[in-house]
């Protein structure tokens, strides 16, 4: 009998996919952990989860971008449960996310659409359908005079960075919501949260509105949330990124890596990267290997990262994900070393274990 030479694909041909078993397994992380073996969007999905966890165990700091209709979708106590346990450490949101937060915490609502309703009807009953999803238009009008009586409340005599602005807006929403949303959360973990299109968001209506109505002269310092930016990235010595819909949601911490020769530091890049969103897959990028630029995906990467792009709807994804990290995750908590942020000040007091 001849022998059978090993062909020069040998070496690359090591590890064969596992077809995914059926059993009585209802762990959401024992699912993900089958998952592993497998291929596609089966992998990735199942390497965010580990890459998460990675994440928590080597105390990187984290950022969680977050863009699109996540909060009418239902991913609102999700995102909350996130922060609340300091799942993530910076938050960069659009302001429609942060809107639409406001709104159900407020004890509004966002309802399921049907495609027999017509889009003719639903505005002449001042509904907006977002996707599958509606809104009642006198509602979001409440969550933008909300929005206006906070701003009454603070020193006009002083301009305010975003991120201040938004937790202060955390602190009054607190005190009045009978469930905590993203800002709550965020402002009782003292957690910082960003926001890099407010003035392109429905968050802007309700400034707008108090300025024409009420006369509130209210400025924003956003030179001031740059410098805070920086300042995390000049600090944090690993750090992973989480990106939740569009990869543009993300462009407001790598202008913190390309501002690094300000400070006179090296930008690092992520050591941990996960992608979660719809948007088309670049021709010239392969994942999980790298054949093109790859910072429209991930930002900048520090060599050796490890990485997942999942294209999936995040609605679909998250909930699999955050399940299997309420059951993995605490071992990792335990000991982690997070950073610290103080708010005392209008400028963001970093501290980096």
């Amino acid at each position: 009998m001849t022998t059978q030479r090993k062909p020069k694909a040998s070496k690359f041909l090591t590890v064969p996919t596992r077809p995914i078993p059926v059993d009585r397994d209802r762990s959401v992380a024992g699912l993900l952990e089958k998952m592993e073996g497998a291929g596609f969007g089966a992998k990735q999905l199942a390497e965010s989860h580990r890459i998460w966890l990675d994440m928590l165990d080597d105390n990187s700091t984290i950022y969680m971008c977050c863009s699109g209709n996540l909060i009418p979708s239902g991913m609102r106590r999700l995102l909350a449960y996130v922060v609340k346990n300091r799942f993530v450490d910076v938050l960069v949101l659009s302001g429609k996310v942060i809107f639409h937060d406001i709104h159900e915490t407020l004890g509004r609502n966002h309802y399921q659409a049907h495609p027999s309703m017509s889009d003719d009807e639903l505005d002449n009953s001042e509904v907006y359908r977002v996707g599958d999803m509606l809104s009642y238009q006198e509602e979001y009008h409440e969550a933008d005079e909300w929005i206006g009586s906070v701003m009454n409340q603070l020193d006009l005599t002083r301009s305010y960075s975003i991120r201040e602005f938004l937790h202060l807006l955390g602190r009054e929403l607190a005190e009045i919501a009978h469930e905590d949303g993203i800002l709550t959360s965020a402002f009782k973990s003292r957690v910082p949260i960003f926001c890099p299109d407010l003035l392109g968001s429905e968050l802007a209506v309700g400034i707008a509105r108090s300025r024409f109505e009420k006369k509130i002269q209210f400025n924003f310092d956003i030179v001031q949330d740059t410098l805070d930016m920086m300042l995390i990235a000049q600090r944090t010595r690993n750090s992973g990124i989480l990106t939740l819909g569009h990869v543009s949601s993300q462009s407001m911490v790598n202008i913190s890596e390309l501002s690094s020769y300000i400070t006179r530091t090296n930008p690092r890049g992520h050591k941990y990267a996960v992608s979660i969103t719809t948007d088309a897959t670049p021709l010239d990028i392969r994942t999980p290997s790298i054949g093109g630029n790859h910072t429209q995906i991930f930002g900048k990467l520090l060599r050796g990262a490890t990485t997942a792009y999942v294209q999936c709807d995040p609605s679909i994804a998250l909930p699999m994900v955050v399940t299997a990290l309420s059951q993995t995750a605490a071992k990792y908590m335990k000991v982690r070393k997070r950073p610290n942020f103080s708010f005392a000040s209008k400028e963001l007091g970093v501290d980096i274990p």
